[in-house]
């Protein structure tokens, strides 16, 4: 019997008969075991923007952050291992003065995460190579990696990819939603400044690839993406995207970018940004009023105790006049489901982009993981299959990576 057919099978007998409180039961009693037992990394979260924040527990036991997904009590309730943290910098103009500027706003918040982390060294630590997961597994804490979203704060200087790898840094997406000095973005409006990417850009995956550093093609343009494949010595991988085929957004990747990345040895982190996930129906007086409330806020950065508080209660207002019509789990695993179908089971992972937007019906925040590999059993895929999907792709990748190993096809 063909794969395809046996486990065309396999979700059909799932489906029919994982229906009941009973068979749900005892799914979630699966998919708690198995956590248990197997690592698991969330390749992205944007956590690191709730430590400028007033307001937030990364313990999770006295947090009042507005929309706070991660923290280490939602993390050990939902059986999430490791998780990549981001040193996000939004983009502005390329000139040496916003560089500086821009270089001094990341070393703060990689300050931050490692203050942060510090606070808690019986639950978390911070954890910089593959082995790093699965000893601290071992330890019952949380390993927390740093990645940069954004290559925008190197500048124009190379030497700055060292500087962020010793403080921890472990990938860079190389671009966010706009066009920056190594790369043109995927969803600039603008349109493509460099077609793909830029000289500098190349030196940079020269000296990522020199350095043992993960290369994130989750944003950049289609273009900048095959560049990066076709430079690249090592395995590239997408920290936070989704399929194209399945969901329409330029921020996913085709058929034949899945396939050109799992061809290199990499993998492709499934982001369960609602947006990414499944195509929802507008609603413009939702997104107006978070707009207001963002800029009545400052985007709630350097707001004191009390405005945090009022902050808060505006945000959770505006939660219940305009509820989100959220993507589900099963969309989520549609995608997995599609990218294994189009890649291979070894090429799949998940990243999440929790804090940064991510979040979806029946996994809104950390505490929910678990959910995930419910409906991946539901669909009849093995433990052997979701301990893939949930870390060893990535962490091959990772070890590849910092060897400095060329894929090999078989």
């Amino acid at each position: 019997m063909s794969f395809r057919i046996s486990f065309f099978i396999a979700v059909v007998f799932s489906s029919c008969s994982s229906n009941s409180p009973t068979d749900s039961k005892k799914l979630e009693e699966h998919a708690k075991a198995l956590h248990a037992k197997m690592v698991t990394i969330d390749t992205h979260t944007d956590t690191p923007l709730n430590f400028l924040r007033n307001g937030f527990d990364f313990s999770g036991e006295h947090n009042t952050a507005i929309g706070s997904k991660v923290d280490l009590t939602k993390m050990e309730k939902g059986g999430l291992d490791a998780a990549f943290f981001a040193v996000f910098i939004g983009q502005r103009e390329c000139t040496p003065q916003m560089y500086a500027e821009v270089n001094s706003k990341a070393i703060e918040i990689f300050k931050a995460i490692h203050t942060t982390v510090s606070q808690y060294p019986d639950r978390a630590a911070i954890a910089t190579s593959p082995d790093d997961a699965y000893r601290l597994k071992k330890e019952r804490k949380r390993a927390i990696y740093i990645g940069v979203e954004n290559g925008y704060p190197i500048g124009e200087d190379l030497s700055q990819l060292k500087v962020f790898y010793d403080l921890g840094a472990r990938y860079v997406t190389l671009c966010h939603t706009r066009n920056n000095q190594i790369c043109d973005s995927s969803t600039d409006p603008d349109g493509p400044k460099h077609n793909g990417l830029s000289d500098f850009g190349r030196k940079v995956v020269a000296e990522m690839n020199r350095m043992g550093m993960l290369i994130d093609v989750s944003h950049i343009s289609d273009k900048a993406f095959y560049d990066v494949l076709n430079l690249s010595t090592v395995p590239v991988f997408a920290s936070h995207s989704c399929a194209r085929a399945i969901c329409d957004n330029p921020r996913n990747l085709t058929d034949e970018m899945l396939k050109a990345i799992a061809k290199k040895g990499g993998v492709v982190q499934m982001c369960i940004l609602s947006e990414y996930v499944k195509k929802g129906e507008p609603n413009p007086a939702r997104d107006s009023a978070y707009r207001a409330l963002r800029k009545k806020w400052n985007n709630f950065r350097g707001l004191t105790p009390e405005q945090e508080k009022q902050a808060t209660a505006e945000w959770y207002e505006l939660e219940e006049k305009y509820p989100a019509n959220l993507a589900n789990v099963s969309d989520v695993v549609d995608h997995i489901d599609h990218m294994v179908k189009v890649m291979g089971i070894d090429h799949v992972g998940i990243g999440t982009d929790f804090d940064g937007g991510g979040g979806v019906e029946g996994c809104r925040d950390a505490s929910e993981m678990y959910r995930i590999t419910m409906e991946l059993l539901r669909r009849g895929y093995s433990d052997k299959d979701i301990r893939k999907i949930w870390g060893d792709n990535f962490l091959r990748v990772f070890r590849e990576v910092q060897k400095g190993v060329p894929f090999k096809p078989a």
